[in-house]
C-alpha cells in the first residue's frame, strides 16, 4: 500500500504487576508524557487519542501535572512569553467559553475534543490546534473519522473500549487504529509522521498480528436486513421471496459469506451441500419476511412467497423508522385504546432510535431537576432508562429550559433533531390504522 509520507509506527506494551486499573493508567500516562515531550522538543504538535469523553480531560490534566512537576509546562507546552503569538490571539475566545475545562486546559497549552462538547467549543479546539495555539490535543476517535485535522505525532493511549451492548470492555478495532494512525504525517503538511499505540502487554501481540495480516471488512447487513428489505418491498423492487433472494445475492453480505462463511455461522457441511449459498440467502430472506409480517410492516404468504406492502411498512420506510421501533409502538399502543399525552410521549421516547441515549451517573442530579421543573407531562419511565431520559430532555427542549451539562446539551440536540421524524411517523401510523 502506497503512502506518500513515511510513517514510523511504534507499539508499546505496558506490563502491570498489579491488577489495579489506576496503576496501569498511571503507567500509560507516564509513557504518553515521554512521547509527547519528545515530539514537542522537536517542534511538532501531538494528538492523544483516548476512548472516553472523561478520559480526554483526565489525560490532559495528568500531562499538565507531570509537566509542572518537571518544570517543562511553560517551556514545552505553552511556549515562552512572546514566542506563541497564536496562543495570545485565542486567549480571549478560550476564556469566554462556557466550558471551564476547555479554558483551563488552554492555559496549559492543551485542548480537548469529544462529542459531548458544544459544536462551537469543538470548532474552537480544532481552529486552535490548526493554528498552533495549542500543541497537544486530547480527543476521542470521532475526530479521526470525521474531521481532517493532521498532526505530526499521534498517540493512542489504551485500547480498552467500553461496548454497551456487551456490558464490558473490548479491544479497539484495528480499522480504528489504522484510521487514527492515518492522522499522522499528512501530505502537504509534513514530510514524515510518528504514530504510537500504548496498550497492555497482552494486547500488543494481538495488534501486531492483526497489523501484519490484512483484516477484511466484514458485513453487518444481517442486523439491518429486515429494515432494508422493507424499503425494497415499499419501492416495489422486491415483491416475493425469489426476488428477495436475488436482491441479497447482489449485496456485499453475499460476497463476504462466500469468502468467509464461518464468520456468518455457515458450517463446512452447509457449504458442501450449497456452494452458491442460495439456501442461506433463502433462510435470511424468509426470516426477515417473517419478522416484518409479525410487526405488520409487510404481508407475507408462506405458500406463494408473495410480499405485499402495508401502511405501517410504508410509513416506516418513508420516515426511516426501525422495525424494532414499530414493534414497540404496536405493543404499547395496543395496551391503551385512548392514550393520554403522557402515554404518547412515552411511546415516542421508547423508539429504538433513542437507545444510544446513555444515562451517565454524573448527569442524574440535573436530569432529576429538569424532571421536576421543566416537565409538564408525567414521565412514565424512570430517568435511569434511555426512554425516561429522552422524555425528560424532550420536554425540557420544548419548555426551553436551561441545560448546563454539555453532554446533556449534546443529547438534547440529538433528540430534538430526531423527535420530529419519529413523532410524525407515529402520527401517520395511528392515522392509517
Amino acid at each position: 500500500e502506497h503512502r506518500p509520507v513515511p510513517l514510523q509506527q511504534t507499539f508499546i506494551g505496558v506490563t502491570a504487576h498489579t491488577k489495579d486499573r489506576f496503576q496501569r493508567e498511571k503507567k500509560m500516562d507516564d509513557v504518553c508524557y515521554e512521547i509527547v515531550t519528545d515530539a514537542l522538543r522537536q517542534g511538532h504538535q501531538v494528538m492523544v487519542f483516548v476512548h472516553s469523553r472523561k478520559g480526554t480531560g483526565t489525560t490532559a490534566k495528568a500531562l499538565a501535572e507531570r509537566a509542572a512537576m518537571e518544570g517543562e509546562l511553560e517551556r514545552l507546552f505553552i511556549g515562552e512569553e512572546g514566542e506563541n503569538d497564536a496562543h495570545i490571539k485565542y486567549q480571549e475566545r478560550a476564556e469566554k467559553s462556557r466550558n471551564r475545562e476547555l479554558s483551563e486546559h488552554f492555559r496549559n497549552g492543551m485542548g480537548i475534543h469529544h462529542a459531548g462538547m458544544l459544536r462551537n467549543d469543538r470548532k474552537l479546539s480544532e481552529q486552535m490546534f490548526n493554528d498552533g495555539a495549542i500543541k497537544v490535543l486530547c480527543c476521542t476517535a470521532t475526530l479521526a473519522w470525521g474531521i481532517n485535522l493532521p498532526a505530526h505525532t499521534v498517540i493512542i493511549k489504551g485500547t480498552d473500549v467500553y461496548m454497551p451492548e456487551k456490558g464490558t470492555n473490548v479491544d479497539l478495532s484495528i480499522l480504528d487504529v489504522q484510521q487514527i494512525f492515518g492522522r499522522a504525517g499528512r501530505p502537504q503538511f509534513d514530510t514524515s509522521g510518528d504514530a504510537t499505540l500504548i496498550t497492555s502487554h497482552d494486547a500488543m501481540a494481538r495488534y501486531l498480528d492483526k497489523l501484519v495480516r490484512a483484516t477484511p471488512i466484514e458485513s453487518n447487513f444481517i442486523k439491518q436486513l429486515a429494515d432494508h428489505m422493507n424499503a425494497e418491498v415499499v419501492a416495489g423492487t422486491v415483491t416475493n421471496i425469489q426476488e428477495a433472494i436475488e436482491w441479497i445475492r447482489y449485496t456485499y453480505l453475499h460476497v463476504r459469506m462466500c469468502k468467509n462463511p464461518l464468520a456468518y455461522g455457515i458450517s463446512p457441511v452447509q457449504i458442501e451441500s450449497d456452494p452458491t449459498l442460495r439456501g442461506r440467502s433463502r433462510e435470511l430472506a424468509v426470516d426477515a419476511a417473517r419478522v416484518l409480517d409479525e410487526r405488520k410492516m409487510v404481508r407475507y404468504n408462506p405458500d406463494s412467497g408473495n410480499l405485499a406492502v402495508t401502511n405501517l411498512g410504508r410509513v416506516a420506510s418513508h420516515f426511516y423508522i426501525r422495525n424494532e421501533s414499530v414493534a414497540t409502538f404496536n405493543e404499547l399502543l395496543e395496551k391503551k385504546a385512548s392514550p393520554s399525552d403522557a402515554d404518547l410521549c412515552h411511546v415516542m421516547c421508547c423508539a429504538d432510535e433513542f437507545e444510544n441515549i446513555r444515562v451517565r451517573a454524573e448527569e442524574l442530579d440535573e436530569v432529576d431537576k429538569l424532571k421536576k421543573e421543566a416537565c409538564p407531562i408525567k414521565t412514565l419511565a424512570p430517568v435511569e432508562e434511555f426512554s425516561g431520559k429522552a422524555n425528560v430532555l424532550l420536554q425540557a427542549y420544548i419548555s426551553r429550559a436551561r441545560i448546563n451539562s454539555f453532554t446533556l446539551i449534546s443529547d438534547t440536540n440529538y433528540i430534538a433533531s430526531n423527535a420530529g421524524r419519529v413523532s410524525r411517523a407515529l402520527f401517520e401510523m395511528c392515522l392509517k390504522n
